[in-house]
Parts: structure tokens; sequence; C-alpha cells
């Protein structure tokens, strides 16, 4: 039994599929499927159950996962107490956001990061908050870039900057005309949305809760496929299909590529999120979080999130 077969049935049970899990652990299908095979061969049991379209944990399977995602986290703790002993900015640091806010942030933080740890290599990724929340935990990210609320035991999550939504709509819409938006402008849109598994559609619901509940005859189209994305969004808005509420980052980023859309504000105060830093109470490199940690809230201050 080692740590690697442990990590490759971690990341199986994530994915229910061979395919994914062999992807993800950076290795071959045939090299993931022989090690899942070897340690239920060493274990004589049934870690998973496998048909010709699915995998799934057997009951005894859960609680080996389980138990091998403490091993696996406490194994990292192990690297994190090495790695305390070496230069706290000479060595990689793994940064994950949410699709929300890793493309519009990266950009920026990234320059002024680079030029305050010149020796730091930066691995950056973009995923879903639960993934990224799992892949914390493991220790195979060491900081994420989130959206509030989030908890996690053992992990610290420290608050950034807060961020209004504003509505992204054609130039020639009949809204165009308004210097604000109020909520009942919405009723009778077609509110184009984030795709489930996205928790800023969540956190659009939860602000705007009347969102497409009224029946429109323009309301022919919803994006409801998980796996849509803010630049979809905003390429069927500029095409008329629609209007979308995104994060103001996003929005200008998405004006800026195409003057053919307006942005609109919300009259009143504005639904918002606040984008945080997460990462283990037990990482010792407090230097290269607070490193990045000033990097964003620079390039927050500086307004080059916004321009």
């Amino acid at each position: 039994m080692t740590l690697t077969e442990l990590r490759y049935i971690v990341t199986l049970a994530q994915c229910n599929h061979f395919g994914q899990a062999a992807d993800r652990c950076n290795v071959t299908q045939p090299t993931l499927s022989i090690a899942v095979k070897k340690l239920e061969g060493e274990l004589g049991v049934n870690i998973f159950e496998r048909s010709k379209n699915n995998v799934q944990l057997t009951p005894i399977g859960q609680q080996i996962v389980d138990q091998s995602r403490r091993v696996l986290e406490e194994a990292s703790a192990i690297k994190d107490i090495a790695k305390s002993g070496m230069n706290q900015l000479n060595t990689p640091l793994h940064v994950g956001a949410i699709f929300t806010i890793g493309p519009y942030l990266f950009p920026h933080f990234i320059p002024p990061l680079q030029k305050s740890t010149p020796n730091m290599p930066l691995v950056i990724e973009e995923s879903y908050t639960s993934t990224l929340r799992k892949r914390l935990k493991s220790g195979e990210i060491d900081v994420i870039l989130i959206s509030l609320p989030f908890s996690e035991p053992d992990i610290v999550v420290q608050p950034l900057y807060d961020e209004s939504f504003v509505l992204l709509i054609p130039k020639h819409h009949p809204l165009a005309t308004k210097k604000e938006i109020e909520q009942a402008d919405l009723d009778n849109e077609n509110v184009l949305m984030m795709g489930e598994g996205h928790c800023f559609r969540d956190q659009v619901i939860e602000a705007l809760p009347n969102i497409n509940r009224h029946d429109s005859p323009q309301a022919s189209i919803r994006t409801k496929a998980e796996g849509s994305s803010i630049e979809t969004l905003c390429h069927m808005v500029a095409s008329g299909l629609g209007i979308t509420v995104l994060p103001e980052s996003a929005a200008i980023g998405a004006k800026e590529r195409n003057d053919a859309l307006e942005i609109k504000p919300f009259a009143g105060i504005s639904p918002s999120r606040t984008t945080a830093l997460a990462w283990r109470n037990s990482f010792p490199r407090h230097k290269a979080v607070d490193a990045l940690r000033n990097a964003i809230l620079s390039s927050t201050l500086n307004g080059t999130t916004k321009s």
C-alpha cells in the first residue's frame, strides 16, 4: 500500500470515472486501473463496484476512501513541516481559484507578485469550489481564492474584498436608457444564468430571488447546463439572446472586449459577493500567503481588476 495508490482511489472516488481520474493524476488509465486492482487485492476487498458506464464505491470502499483522505491530509502536513525549513519564497506556490474569480484576478495580481517574489514559481488552476476544497485539504493546492460563505475544519479563511454585481445588456436594449436598474426591471427579461454547480449562480438567485420567475416571450433560452461560463454568457448577451448578472470585474472585461455591451448598476444597495483566501492552518509558508494577499490587495485597491 502506497500514498500514490491511496491518492488514486481518492481521486477515482471523486471522479467516478477511470479516464478522468487518470488525467487528474497525470497517469494513463491502465496505470491507474492496475494500481487500484493491486490495492484491492492486497486488502482483499472490492473498493469499487464497476459497470460498463459507471464506477461507484462499495460500502467498505467508502470507509477505505474516507480513511485514505485522512492519511493523505496527514502526509501533506508532513510535507508542510518540511517546507517550513526551506526559504518560504523560493518554492512553488500552488494557487486555485473558482471559475468566476480566476480569469479576472490572475492577470492583475500575478505581475506584482512576481515582482515581489521573483524566485517563487506560481502554479495556478481554476475549478469549482467543491473541487478546490478537496484539493486544498489533501495538500494538492496551497491556497485557494473563493467566494464567501466558505467554512471547513482546520482551514483559515480570510476575506479580501467585496465586489458588486451589475447587469450586462446589449447596447440597444430598452434597459440601456436607465441609469440604475431596479430588481423589478428584470421581471420580464430573459436573464441568462451560470450552470448548476457554480456558486455564483446560487449567489445571484439568493440576491435576486424573483429572477426568471415570470413568463416572457423573450425568455426562450435558459442556460442550465453544467459547465456554462461567464464568457459564454457574455457572447450570448452580445448576440441579443438575453441579459445577465455578473461580478463587476467580469462585466468590465466583457465591455472592453465588445463595445456592443452596456453595464448597468443596481439601484440602492447593490447585491455583491466577498472574495476570500483560504489555506490549511498547518500550512507553514506564512510569508508566501502574505505576499499573495498583498499582491491581490494592491491590484484591487489600484482598481486594476476593474480596468
